[in-house]
């Protein structure tokens, strides 16, 4: 098994689109470094001041005065005054939201890269792992050696995950290395606060929780590993069943982009919930964001994903190990 995992790295490494990964990683990087770099020097110039307790206050007033427009709909008027009622806390508490520093860009950059770039990345290395055997007329040398299928597979899936793991954990190095040029490397040791919970009522802050940064990113940057891991299973799936890597990615693409857009539009339709794509924010029930789908919690999201995870793992090795040779 070593040796076939072996051998499906070295293919994986000859592609080099770890490399490209990487590179893409980093231009995005430095223009989110840049993005964030001008917001703070903008708010700066607004305010006339750095100091983060002036421009809370004035964050606050502004969403209040959102909240006071009659254009906006029920539904975003919730998630403005779920916003108000975190803000409001912070401020009682003394407690900074967005400490200066190279960690909390890596937690920002990482939580609005969960449900779309992220998983671009690792679909473009998992939705090639099989259907490239075909297009490279590989395939039959493949199902034909002295090693049972299911083996073969195994590897290729082990493969898969290593790649992701260095995928994210490629995102966390460069995400921190770069802004760290800006922002600076301190702040690990920041406080934030977890466990807020969104109910009828509005928010709920019984639960509320005091965590040194470095703790929190490292939930968040588990959260990231499993959805990359449940998307990187359901692209490895496609790759199985659909000799075309084109098509493959062009399904998957679309399922992650429509997720995207339901997210934002699926407020009443419950069923909606059980999709995997209306899933992936796993980072946003840390922060206390209210859920695409009243009901819906970081237990359930897991729950699901993992289910989708399971078939998709299931019907791979299935289809797999009884794939015709010809």
């Amino acid at each position: 098994m070593n040796k076939l995992v072996q051998n499906e790295m070295l293919k994986l490494i000859a592609k080099k689109r770890l490399v490209v990964i990487a590179l893409i990683i980093g231009v995005l990087v430095i223009l989110f470094t840049y993005a964030q770099y001008k917001q703070v020097q903008t708010q700066r110039e607004k305010l006339g001041t750095s100091d983060w307790r002036t421009i809370l206050q004035q964050q606050i007033v502004d969403t209040t005065n959102r909240l006071s427009s009659s254009r906006i709909s029920d539904e975003w008027k919730k998630q403005l005054q779920i916003s108000l009622q975190q803000q409001q806390y912070y401020l009682d508490h003394d407690i900074n939201p967005a400490e200066p520093g190279a960690p909390t860009f890596m937690r920002i950059f990482l939580e609005n890269s969960i449900d779309l770039f992220i998983p671009l990345m690792v679909m473009v290395i998992a939705s090639d792992l099989v259907s490239s055997e075909h297009s490279l007329g590989t395939v039959k040398l493949l199902l034909t050696r002295p090693v049972n299928r299911w083996k073969v597979l195994l590897s290729k899936y082990i493969t898969l995950c290593l790649a992701i793991s260095l995928i994210i954990a490629i995102t966390g190095f460069l995400s921190y290395a770069i802004s760290g040029v800006v922002f600076g490397y301190k702040g690990f040791g920041a406080p934030i606060l977890t466990g807020f919970h969104v109910t009828d009522e509005g928010l709920n802050t019984s639960d509320v929780k005091l965590l040194s940064l470095w703790k929190f990113l490292l939930m968040d940057l588990g959260l990231v590993w499993f959805v990359a891991i449940v998307v990187g299973t359901l692209s490895f799936m496609l790759s199985v069943l659909i000799r075309s890597t084109a098509a493959g990615m062009g399904v998957m693409l679309a399922a992650l982009i429509s997720g995207a857009i339901l997210s934002n539009m699926v407020s009443s339709w419950e069923s909606a919930k059980y999709f995997f794509m209306v899933n992936l924010r796993l980072t946003d029930y840390m922060k206390g964001n209210a859920p695409p789908i009243e009901g819906m919690n970081l237990s359930f999201s897991m729950s699901v994903l993992l289910v989708w995870w399971a078939a998709a793992l299931l019907v791979s090795f299935m289809v797999f190990t009884k794939k015709d040779v010809y």
